[in-house]
């Protein structure tokens, strides 16, 4: 079948009333962002209540659905056939002609759903579903139908052409990107944070991401390891701000002047500070981490509390409540699994401790951070401004 166009579906955005424009002008947007990776030429566009991506040359069917999969705030994706509305006769040829073509052989029950919102096409309706019905049953002869149940719906939509479709392929749902803010992701080498980018990203957020690398602790490829991951993201989140913190020198201070069973936190912490300079500088609305309860030991709810305590800004944990067999099943869905488990390790695994604290005192996390107060402000301060800084599309 040689589908002409494609009828994209929604779902939250049309109950956005008077704001519906605006979340229907992002998923535009983000519908031609996501098809400049596929061959061929594209029309989107929106039309009373309905939006179209019309394939202007020859294109790859499946490279094409597999883009239109990654846009936040599809609910279904329709291969349409349109022809122009030359009345009854006419309408009547291209269906006949689009079920022959695209169910020849095949048995099964199904029901006609015309829907008419060009109001001087001479039927309404009902009068539409009834006369096509015993035309597809003419030429049809494996089909019966049932209006209740059937396997197949045939939808007709009258407007100033007419559309014909029967299949809805599922699409990611969510809200278009930009819609929510902007947030920044602390992006590791992970399974965990390129998952929480996803998630955060499904819900219309714009994410930039902050990454911390420790040469010649970590090597080249696991910063290559965590572009990679950012741009496997982007394909569902758009472009990706991506900042590389040298973080060596400062852990090794807090290596050298803090408890070892205190580490992870104290790290942790320094690197909220800084993922939070960078997420303010770029007007960002929030943190994003991978954290979830439980997980590891800087993942208590007694960590997280001691964490989140160098904030001034709130920190999302879209996985928080998720184990890790789901959080895995998320990234294999996605596309990130396989690299993240390459082993090329991050500076979040090179300086764990062997016994770290799992219920850290805030108090007394503070008191340790007083040990690093000769040197730490200006270290992050060259951490800062030593940052590398890669677009990732």
């Amino acid at each position: 079948m040689n589908y002409t166009s494609f009828l994209i579906k929604y779902g939250e955005i049309g109950i956005k009333g008077k704001n519906r424009h605006i979340f229907e002008d992002a998923l535009v947007r983000q519908i031609k962002y996501s098809l400049e990776n596929a061959d061929g030429k594209f029309e989107v566009t929106k039309k009373q209540g309905r939006v179209y991506v019309e394939c202007l040359s020859d294109y790859d069917y499946e490279e094409t659905v597999e883009c239109l999969k990654r846009v936040f705030g599809i609910v279904g994706i329709c291969p349409v056939i349109h022809v122009e509305n030359n009345g009854v006769d006419s309408l009547c040829r291209a269906v006949e002609s689009y079920v022959k073509e695209a169910y020849d052989g095949r048995v099964c029950t199904f029901k006609v759903n015309a829907r008419r919102a060009n109001k001087s096409f001479s039927l309404n309706s009902m009068e539409i579903n009834a006369l096509l019905g015993e035309k597809i049953l003419d030429v049809m002869p494996g089909f019966t139908v049932d209006v209740h149940k059937p396997e197949l719906i045939i939808n007709i939509e009258i407007r100033e052409k007419v559309y014909i479709y029967s299949d809805i392929i599922p699409g990611p749902g969510g809200m278009p990107i930009g819609t929510s803010g902007k947030a920044a992701l602390l992006l590791s080498g992970g399974i965990d944070s390129p998952v929480a980018g996803y998630m955060i990203a499904k819900r219309g957020v714009q994410i930039d991401a902050v990454y911390f690398h420790a040469p010649p602790y970590t090597s080249e490829r696991a910063k290559q390891k965590v572009v990679d991951l950012a741009q496997s993201v982007a394909k569902y989140a758009g472009p990706i701000k991506l900042h590389i913190v040298n973080f060596t020198d400062i852990q090794l201070y807090i290596y050298d002047k803090c408890p070892h069973d205190e580490l992870t936190i104290i790290m942790r912490r320094y690197m909220m500070r800084i993922a939070e300079h960078f997420a303010k500088e770029n007007n960002a609305l929030g943190l994003i981490t991978g954290e979830s309860i439980g997980q590891v030991a800087s993942q208590t709810m007694q960590s997280l509390f001691v964490t989140n305590e160098v904030c001034s800004l709130p920190v999302y944990r879209p996985l928080i409540g998720m184990d890790k067999q789901e959080i895995i099943a998320v990234a294999e869905r996605i596309g990130t699994f396989e690299t993240s488990i390459l082993p090329y390790e991050d500076c979040c695994t090179i300086f764990v401790a062997k016994h770290p604290v799992t219920k850290p005192n805030l108090k007394v996390i503070k008191h340790s951070e007083t040990y690093l107060n000769e040197k730490i402000e200006s270290m992050v301060k060259e951490a800062i401004e030593t940052t590398e800084i890669i677009n990732v599309k």
